[in-house]
């Protein structure tokens, strides 16, 4: 399959419409149609180019930089840098007076291109996601103690508890600290919730058996599986897939 395509099949498997990846990504719907037709001419270059597959493979699931790597492989390889000349332009030629620091003005000069390339850069990486999809009553609860932000090599949660593996009935609560879509359903299958969770709010769900949740962004949220703290279910910008709760038993 070419790149466009993986990525189209990719989407429509992970249940997004092209506004939502739009919204996810922050690329406009437009250019996301040309991606998956594979017509790279509307990203303004390669640079950009492999910086929207990477976005757009990040939110649909599969290997960022397999992805990229593929691309590179179609398109001869990886790209040259950016010349910071290349992204900084003025208007009108500056003209600088000669002064008896000749130095500290190189060094002005390469600082601000410096900084101007790494704005760029990041610019291009993608912010925090907008989702615009509905969101379904969900039950409001007391906020979640606790909570902090997803610090990397923090201590492990046990393995119980972030397996999700409970007795009994599952009472799964999820809180959004951003606003990020989630699709959920019970182990049987049944669709019980698919949209945005809208930041601050919380929802609660309770099933027999347990539930599965898709999270497109796992440092968004955070989790509380029959009154104890799980914390996040991945990292930040992540897509995750959990199961919470006992599966079925196989019969003897």
């Amino acid at each position: 399959m070419s790149i466009g395509s993986s990525l189209a099949e990719a989407r429509r498997s992970a249940g997004l419409t092209v506004a939502e990846l739009s919204a996810h990504t922050r690329i406009r719907e437009a250019l996301i149609h040309a991606i998956e037709r594979d017509d790279f001419s509307q990203c303004g270059g390669d640079f950009y180019a492999r910086g929207h597959v990477r976005n757009i493979a990040k939110v649909v699931g599969l290997d960022p930089e397999a992805m990229v790597h593929e691309y590179d492989e179609l398109h001869g390889g990886v790209p040259l840098p950016v010349r910071a000349a290349s992204v900084f332009q003025a208007d009108t030629p500056i003209k600088i007076r000669e002064s008896r620091s000749p130095n500290w003005t190189t060094a002005m000069a390469v600082a601000l291109a410096i900084v101007v390339v790494f704005a760029v850069v990041k610019t291009m990486g993608g912010g925090e996601e907008t989702p615009t999809a509905d969101v379904h009553p969900a039950v409001p609860t007391s906020s979640m103690p606790g909570e902090g932000p997803d610090t990397p090599g923090a201590p492990r949660k046990p393995a119980s508890l972030a397996a999700g593996k409970v007795s009994g009935p599952v009472v799964l609560q999820i809180r959004a600290k951003r606003s990020s879509w989630l699709d959920v359903k019970d182990m049987s299958g049944k669709q019980l919730f698919s949209g945005t969770l809208e930041a601050g709010k919380t929802s609660v769900w309770r099933t027999d058996k347990g539930v599965k949740v898709i999270f497109s962004d796992g440092g968004a949220v955070s989790l509380q599986l029959n009154g104890k703290n799980l914390g996040a279910p991945g990292r930040r910008g992540q897509v995750v897939n959990r199961s919470y709760g006992v599966p079925a038993s196989t019969p003897r």
